[in-house]
């Protein structure tokens, strides 16, 4: 059955309100609106589209959105799913980031967010944990992670780089593997043009921000649309190479507001990868106030979410040939592998931040690794780590209510 117009707003306006609870959540949430209750698409066709979208770069559950849509209504079809599946979290994090910045210096605020970035640092060890035992499958893939994650916390490499060494490993590795006979491939005409199209649409606003002399835009742009390419094994992949250059490189924010970020963007509906606008918003805000702000927020959801489309549009149609591609998945398990021991990262440097009031780096040559002041332990943030691990580990509450009950616990320490 192929729905109406009207029919596409209501269903994929329904997923983009009830999106909570990261990917996993959202690609349930769809499947059962898209292949349960409505067969607009079949099973095979979903399994097919999702580890399509597995294998590009961006928020898979958007591509998983997007994908549906222009599979159902064509190009059309894919800009309403899309933009419907990350239009209500914007909304919500635009009001995040004005409230934020209004209130978030009160102390008793920010001891609500102490809970919040206790929470963050246990929700990343889970993503950690979930994540390894799907992809460290074996020796290989564990000593992947464990380079991965010496590569970025001790070396300080840059996360594009490390990605591609472990695509190219895992490409070069799967050379034993016997390709299935696909079909020829289509005449490029078509793709030629898509990829033009899109190309323009995501890039040309931002060469006009550098040309108009609009230093700040067109620096987040340029970093947000770097970070699009790059963005495989989702959201918690990239914070570690977003925080660096966010907050040491650029100095656009502190690392307590990265933090701070990360968790109130756990609490939107939509992809967590939205944490781009509320960065983009706030430094905005600090630079030049509520017009700023939002002209910021833009620029971030336009080069983050534009080559969503791209991708889609362009590689929607060879879904059928690309599934029967083994090099491709075992050059995205490589990468997976990899991403485990970025993600690893992130929770260390996150935990040491909360932890520790100050952390001092200690550098030989070019490297630097970061290392904390043990005298300056904070047990406040100690004893909320241990409780958000109780309530999502051993009693399993959910994110939602956990995120709740810590900054209530984080406010009631403050004041005790």
């Amino acid at each position: 059955m192929t729905p109406s117009i009207n029919e596409l707003c209501l269903v994929f306006g329904r997923i983009g309100l009830f999106s909570f609870g990261g990917p996993a959540a959202q690609i349930s949430l769809m499947h059962q609106e898209l292949v349960e209750r409505r067969s607009w698409l079949d099973e095979q066709t979903y399994l097919r589209a999702l580890s399509l979208c597995m294998l590009l770069p961006g928020p898979e559950a958007m591509q998983l959105a997007t994908y549906a849509g222009w599979r159902l209504k064509g190009v059309v079809g894919g800009l309403i799913a899309g933009s419907l599946f990350v239009l209500p979290g914007a909304i919500v994090i635009t009001l995040l980031v004005f409230l934020y910045a209004a209130y978030g210096d009160l102390p008793l605020v920010q001891a609500g967010f102490l809970g919040i970035k206790a929470t963050v640092i246990v929700i990343v060890i889970q993503a950690v944990r979930n994540l390894s035992g799907k992809a460290l499958t074996d020796s290989r893939y564990r000593l992947i992670a464990g380079l991965g994650f010496l590569a970025i916390f001790v070396f300080n490499l840059p996360f594009p780089l490390i990605i591609l060494t472990a695509a190219i490993w895992g490409y070069c590795t799967a050379q034993n593997i016997t390709l299935p006979p696909v079909d020829p491939s289509p005449i490029l005409t078509r793709p030629i043009r898509t990829a033009f199209v899109w190309l323009a649409l995501w890039l040309i606003p931002l060469i006009l921000l550098s040309w108009a002399g609009q230093t700040l835009l067109a620096e987040l742009g340029w970093f947000f649309a770097r970070l699009a390419v790059v963005t495989f094994g989702g959201a918690y992949a990239v914070l570690a190479y977003m925080t660096q250059t966010v907050v040491e490189t650029y100095n656009w924010i502190s690392t307590d507001q990265m933090i701070d970020a990360l968790g109130l963007a756990e609490t939107t509906p939509g992809p967590l990868i939205l944490v781009t606008q509320f960065v983009a918003m706030l430094t905005g805000q600090m630079a030049g106030g509520t017009s700023l702000a939002i002209a910021a927020g833009i620029v971030a959801l336009w080069s983050t979410f534009v080559p969503c489309f791209l991708w889609i549009f362009l590689t929607g149609p060879y879904l059928d040939n690309i599934a029967t591609r083994p090099r491709l998945a075992a050059s995205m398990k490589a990468v997976t592998a990899a991403v485990v021991g970025v993600i690893l990262n992130l929770s260390v440097w996150f935990g040491m931040n909360v932890l520790f009031r100050s952390v001092d780096g200690v550098s030989w040559g070019p490297f630097e690794m970061p290392l904390p002041v043990p005298s300056t332990l904070d047990l406040a943030a100690l004893i909320l780590i241990l409780i958000a691990s109780i309530l999502i580990f051993r009693m399993k509450s959910g994110l939602t209510v956990t995120l709740i009950a810590m900054s209530l616990a984080g406010i009631a320490i403050e004041v005790l």
